[in-house]
């Protein structure tokens, strides 16, 4: 079983690609001056991806396998594992392999990984890939406060834009050790394009002549806004705002075709309609101007109406991951567009990315930027010139394409209604309970994870969380395998009443010790998952057949992931959301601010196994019960 990808499995093995940093509260920003060429300068000053020992990957992978086999199947896998890696064996060809390829390229993954991971990936982009991240809840409730905001934030991010066309981005730490800026230079004024069989990514960015435009849909309808004066300079919030309400009062009418909705669809059928699409010349115009444009703005209309806090925010999730459905705003984006920033009319703000050029953090920072840039008080301005009229993007739709928009609106209702998606606050604690006995707060979620699918299914399974590869030159993630032996030995004493409680601390804090080991060991390019897929990949290069160590069932169960999570710390109060990774799995994004915990679960309705506020309250009851462990239970003196 291949085809679920995404954060997610591929022919070469099982990917994720969501990757954020960790640990969050070691990555320490320093200050930075303009020095050109200061960028290739830094970059060629960090280390490259390193390949593990064959050995060393080799036991790794049967210690993870230990905690989701049954035992006569780990037997069978180490059978398959010590011929594979032993003495001039295919393991140590394809090793050797590997190595020459390091030697010879700035990273020996990143460009397997694009490829892999994103490009030959064919599910819709929607859900399957891309990230929503949901901010909180603005202070405005109609179209003139969604305007004015809007080009508060038009304003933001061109600010940030500023600081990477000059360089001058503040380069980021990690445990004392400079991290690859790289991702920061890809997320603007790039754009996904739809192939056949395989997509690409374009980054105009880089061309003789960058884009000074963004896209703003509204009502369906595409407009190409310049942000830049012909000075240079940048537009005001004010002339922002002058522009905004021009595109606003002139796409009045919703009967356009939502031509946004074909970018839902999955990948082969939206490389058709693309195909299709822009053999017109009018159309093949407005789809350049929006690939090329610096982003995208995406002013909804109306939300669905709920009421309570909880249902408010899994609403606006929904917005934020794929826009609800034909009938709400799906039509209103254009998802292979690498960042769309979304504002609703109501307050409600996120942004959408598409996965292949980025992982979370610089999103998130540019973001974080964005939003206390939008709380500055605004300056008082001086008249303004006359601005040119913003300009429209006109589509030609044939029968053909019109009926591809209604394939498009049918597949993307029937994702909108399968997905369960729950955002809520663990109000209780943050950071601060487990940093208070002396715990990786993020290891003690992800311990309190296990235990939560635990109780809820009496079994282990295979955990994926996201580890940033930033620390070497082009780095993107690798696995943090979360669920260890060292976790189900936990969470298998939590709520057996003849344990004690002083041995179930213990076991508590193997456990964090654990996982916190494993995230050291992925963050410095020494765990198994891109090794393991790497050495597939020099395979398949090779034409050698593949490795019975990759046809094993044991393999195939160690890439389901039925739990896919990631940590997407923040300064700003905002919660980062993603679909399951498999038909039977959970979606499970977190940022933990210091007294909460925002989360966001997700799973689909077609199975019945799996809940997403079963497991949003098991994990309360497992965090709570945690702390409680802790609390309750005397601590030796050492």
């Amino acid at each position: 079983m291949w085809g679920i990808c995404s954060r997610t499995m591929v022919k070469v093995g099982m990917v994720k690609p969501c990757g954020l940093i960790k640990p969050c509260h070691l990555v320490k920003p320093v200050s930075a001056t303009r020095v050109p060429g200061r960028y290739l300068t830094h970059q060629k000053g960090l280390p490259t991806l390193p390949v593990p020992p064959l050995q060393q990957t080799c036991e790794r992978y049967i210690s993870a396998l230990e905690p989701i086999l049954e035992m006569d199947q780990l037997t069978h896998t180490k059978e398959l594992v010590d011929e594979f890696k032993k003495a001039g064996g295919v393991g140590e060809k394809l090793q050797k392999s590997l190595e020459k390829r390091a030697q010879k390229t700035e990273n020996w993954l990143s460009q397997w990984w694009v490829q892999v991971a994103y490009l030959d990936y064919r599910l819709p982009v929607v859900v399957h890939s891309s990230p929503g991240l949901v901010l909180p809840h603005m202070n405005f409730s109609d179209k003139q406060g969604q305007i004015r905001f809007a080009a508060k934030l038009i304003a933001g991010v061109l600010d940030f834009k500023t600081m990477i066309d000059n360089e001058t981005l503040p380069v980021e730490h990690l445990g004392g050790k400079a991290l690859c800026m790289n991702q920061y230079y890809e997320v603007l004024s790039s754009c996904r394009i739809p192939g056949l069989k395989r997509d690409s990514v374009v980054n105009h960015a880089k061309s003789s002549r960058p884009p000074k435009h963004i896209t703003v849909v509204h009502n369906f309808q595409f407009f190409v806004l310049d942000v830049y004066n012909s000075d240079g300079t940048p537009l005001t919030a004010d002339q922002l705002c002058v522009q905004l309400e021009r595109i606003c009062s002139s796409s009045l009418q919703d009967n356009a075709e939502p031509v946004g909705i074909l970018t839902t669809q999955h990948r082969d059928s939206w490389g058709k309609a693309y195909i299709s699409l822009t053999k017109d010349k009018t159309n093949k115009e407005s789809v350049s101007a929006i690939q090329r444009s610096i982003f995208t703005l995406c002013l909804d209309g109306a939300m669905p109406q709920v009421s309570g806090d909880e249902a408010y925010r899994s609403c606006a999730a929904v917005q934020m991951l794929h826009g609800g459905g034909s009938q709400w705003n799906s039509g209103n984006r254009w998802f292979d567009k690498t960042l769309q920033f979304i504002i609703g009319q109501d307050g409600t703000c996120g942004a959408n990315y598409e996965h292949a050029p980025a992982e979370g953090p610089p999103i998130v920072a540019l973001i974080d930027h964005v939003v206390e840039y939008t709380r500055k008080p605004e300056m008082v301005r001086t008249p303004m010139v006359p601005l040119p009229m913003p300009k429209k993007l006109h589509f030609n739709i044939t029968p053909e394409i019109k009926k591809d928009i209604e394939e498009a609106k049918q597949a993307m209702n029937i994702l909108a209604q399968d997905l369960d998606m729950r955002v809520t606050v663990f109000s209780h604690f943050g950071k601060n309970v487990p940093k208070a006995h002396k715990m990786s707060p993020d290891a003690f979620i992800q311990v309190a994870l296990q235990l939560a699918y635990y109780r809820m299914y009496q079994r282990c399974c295979a955990t994926y969380e996201s580890a940033s590869l930033r620390m070497f030159r082009l780095g993107r993630t690798d696995t943090i395998r979360s669920a260890s032996s060292a976790s189900a030995a936990f969470v298998k004493a939590f709520d057996d009443t003849s344990k004690q409680n002083t041995e179930k601390v213990d076991l508590m804090e193997k456990a964090v010790k654990a996982h916190r080991s494993y995230t050291n060991m992925a963050v410095s390019g020494q765990a198994i998952d891109r090794h393991l897929l790497g050495l597939k990949m020099q395979a398949v290069e090779e034409k050698v057949s593949i490795p019975a160590i990759y046809t094993d069932t044991a393999f195939a169960k160690a890439l389901h992931y039925k739990l896919s999570t990631s940590q997407v710390p923040s300064k700003t109060d905002c919660v980062m959301c993603f679909g399951p990774v498999v038909p039977d799995g959970y979606g499970v994004c977190y940022n933990p601010m210091e007294d909460h915990i925002n989360f966001a679960m997700s799973s689909f309705n077609a199975c019945k196994e799996t809940n997403s506020a079963h497991l949003a309250q098991a994990m309360q009851d497992a965090l709570l019960d945690m702390r409680t462990l802790l609390e309750h239970t005397p601590r030796a003196k050492l």
